[in-house]
């Protein structure tokens, strides 16, 4: 989608002006980075059947789309869009077209298409998969921006730190996003959580190979970047001294991706998120409890942390003998807590 060029002046405007609303509207920073991409996709199809107008937009041209997008075949995998792929699709077509009606450049009726059936399935890293990221963060950068070499390698570094945080200390997107350095015990070699799910603070542990990431991130690498500017946050931009988002950092990570030449690892629909899932089930597969594996997430209750188990048939069984490739923890039944 995103190596496709639209022709029309008027179909790239709506694409920006689109993602703009969306933004407006106040919708996640994933949801205004990539509903715009399937919108482009259907406008660039619309551009091969003639339609130079937006206004000449009618339903049924809606469906034909549709209808080929179920029968186009996976860019990167065989077969074609799964239903939990072709449910983005319409999700991105219901609210462009509700942009349509409600910016006033066009009426046409709600659509009707029903979701597709979708596996309710958790995506998760295997721990080749995650020493595979970190070791591409010592590669040389397949951008050709002229970025000075000092600059490059912080940005490195903090590549390192990022998998550290959102993998080695399974946080969520949010609260790695929210984090200081003053939040980093460097001494007890513990992270804390001051705005995690439902405004919960926790203390998570940190192994000794991930402290030493954001040691060297924090200590060596990351005054590079802020050019003597005074700034809590632990995750900063390379080109503006101030707090990465969300989004910035998914961009980061999916840059390691594309650059492990690993194509089942392309396949998989990755987020921050899923560096979570990876940790949690890694833990569960080296025998920590599940209670602990629960704390250790912040999870309010082992029902949302049991839902790892299915993921590991060794968790009711034998354990897995793990981590031989990456940074591990000792496996305890302490976790810190805050009362």
């Amino acid at each position: 989608m995103k190596k496709l060029i639209l022709e029309n002046p008027s179909f790239r405007y709506l694409e920006t002006s689109f993602r703009e609303w969306l933004d407006i509207l106040g919708y996640a920073e994933t949801t205004v980075y990539y509903l715009p991409l399937h919108v482009r996709e259907f406008l660039y199809y619309l551009e091969t059947q003639g339609v130079n107008q937006i206004k000449q937009l009618e339903p049924a041209q809606i469906k034909s789309y549709y209808e080929k997008l179920k029968e186009r075949s996976n860019d990167r995998k065989d077969g074609g869009l799964s239903g939990a792929h072709l449910n983005k699709h319409l999700q991105a077509l219901r609210k462009f077209t509700d942009y349509l009606r409600e910016v006033g450049r066009i009426e046409i009726p709600m659509l009707t298409f029903k979701n597709e059936t979708a596996e309710n399935k958790l995506t998760y890293l295997t721990e080749e998969e995650i020493d595979q990221l970190f070791k591409a963060t010592y590669l040389p950068p397949p951008s050709k921006k002229n970025i000075p070499e000092e600059k490059q390698e912080a940005i490195q570094a903090r590549d390192r730190a990022m998998l550290a945080v959102f993998y080695g200390c399974g946080l969520r997107r949010n609260e790695g996003v929210s984090l200081d350095i003053a939040d980093i015990n460097f001494d007890h070699a513990v992270l804390h959580v001051r705005k995690g799910k439902g405004q919960k603070e926790r203390l998570v542990p940190i192994s000794r190979q991930n402290l030493l990431h954001l040691q060297s991130w924090v200590y060596d690498y990351r005054p590079c970047l802020t050019s003597g500017a005074k700034i809590e946050a632990l995750f900063i931009s390379y080109n503006h001294v101030k707090r990465m988002h969300g989004q910035s950092l998914l961009i980061r990570l999916h840059n390691l991706i594309y650059q492990t030449d690993n194509e089942e690892l392309k396949e998989k629909e990755i987020g921050l998120h899923t560096l979570r899932h990876s940790i949690a089930t890694h833990l569960l597969q080296a025998g920590m409890k599940l209670e602990s594996i629960s704390r250790f997430l912040g999870h309010s209750s082992l029902e949302s942390t049991q839902l790892y188990t299915h993921l590991v048939p060794e968790a009711n069984g034998q354990r897995q003998q793990s981590f031989t490739n990456i940074p591990t923890y000792e496996i305890t039944d302490t976790i810190p807590t805050i009362d």
